[in-house]
């Protein structure tokens, strides 16, 4: 979302410091023309006093607007949702298991361990352009090996190229659209792309991509030199041994994702933000077509951004809107989660 993410530098502290710093260039400037000036000492003098004086008076008036304008900003400054405190994990999450196991990475990312073959979809562990809420709960120094990566679109907080990168080592493969895997090829890695609703596996896990509508460049010119189209973004469906995940992706609701088998867990990229996600409506609407699913929640919480909604959700309204309010699970970075298969009504 990063042509969105501009908007939050529009600041009057900031727009008031930089025409402080015109000011000042424009004073400095005066009063070496003074000094070069063909007049007497005393008249310089006088000239220069004046200058300074004004100088300071306007100094005074800027910087007393400056505090008037952050007191405001901190009165008005809206709620934000927080997630519980990050629980830090290493290797051991990686290892043999007789389970599925599920950690939310914080940001839109998430890390499976189903019985031994480990994946992450969307991982974002560093080199992220907003300021964060929230730790990571693992470094990727930190990760023994993957067995795959997926990305359910190019936008930075889900495509991180830094974290792919460092990853590389240590992870077999990467999987994402044509359009992202063209990305990833570009960036060294070792990457497959695939069409909506091609399927393909990872050891024991078959994995499938379903539909997704985030093509927001479109709707913003200059955001991107090509058009995007619908099968440029994905979602990830994974069938494990002990039930399946659906990893929607970021989306607009889109009517085929409310006729998909009931899956065992949904991965939801919580967003309020209506416009280019599911939003708050959508949500629960997505979640309600699934009743028996259990839901997990990412891209809230994370990032500190009152203001920018698309970062900004608050699962308390969520599940006010929510059919079985209680199957919506509000993790910590980290906090391990253990699928289990859901009876179907």
């Amino acid at each position: 979302m990063d042509i969105q993410s501009v908007k939050l530098v529009s600041d009057p502290v900031i727009g008031i410091s930089a025409r402080w710093e015109l000011k000042g260039t424009f004073v400095r400037s005066f009063i070496k023309k003074t000094y070069l000036m063909n007049i007497t000492p005393v008249i310089k003098v006088k000239i220069l006093l004046t200058a300074t004086l004004i100088f300071l008076v306007a100094r005074s008036n800027v910087h007393g607007q400056s505090g008037t304008d952050t007191s405001a900003k901190k009165e008005v400054k809206k709620y934000q949702a927080k997630a519980p405190a990050t629980q830090l994990f290493g290797a051991e999450a990686f290892g043999p298991s007789n389970k599925t196991t599920i950690r939310w990475l914080g940001m839109a990312g998430f890390l499976v361990n189903s019985r031994g073959t480990t994946f992450m979809v969307d991982p974002l562990l560093e080199g992220y352009d907003m300021p964060l809420l929230m730790n990571f709960p693992i470094t990727t120094k930190e990760v023994p090996h993957v067995d795959a990566v997926f990305a359910t679109h190019s936008d930075n907080d889900h495509y991180s190229v830094a974290t792919c990168k460092d990853l590389s080592p240590v992870t077999k493969e990467y999987h994402s659209t044509i359009y992202v895997d063209s990305l990833m090829k570009n960036d060294g890695l070792h990457s497959f792309g695939h069409g909506i609703g091609d399927s393909f596996s990872v050891g024991p896990v078959l994995v499938r991509l379903t539909p997704a509508d985030h093509a927001w460049q479109n709707a913003y010119p200059g955001a991107s030199k090509r058009h995007f189209e619908p099968g440029d973004a994905c979602g990830f469906w994974f069938q494990t041994s002990d039930g399946t995940i659906w990893a929607p992706g970021d989306s607009k609701l889109m009517k085929q994702q409310l006729h998909l088998p009931s899956p065992d867990l949904i991965l939801l990229d919580y967003s309020e933000d209506s416009a280019w996600h599911f939003g708050l409506e959508g949500s629960a609407k997505l979640i309600n077509a699934y009743p028996d699913a259990q839901v997990l929640l990412g891209h809230w919480g994370f990032v500190n951004a009152p203001d920018f909604l698309p970062f900004n959700g608050d699962p308390a309204r969520l599940k006010k809107l929510a059919v079985n309010p209680e199957r919506i699970q509000v993790l910590a970075p980290g906090e391990p989660f253990i699928l289990t298969r859901q009876k179907k009504r």
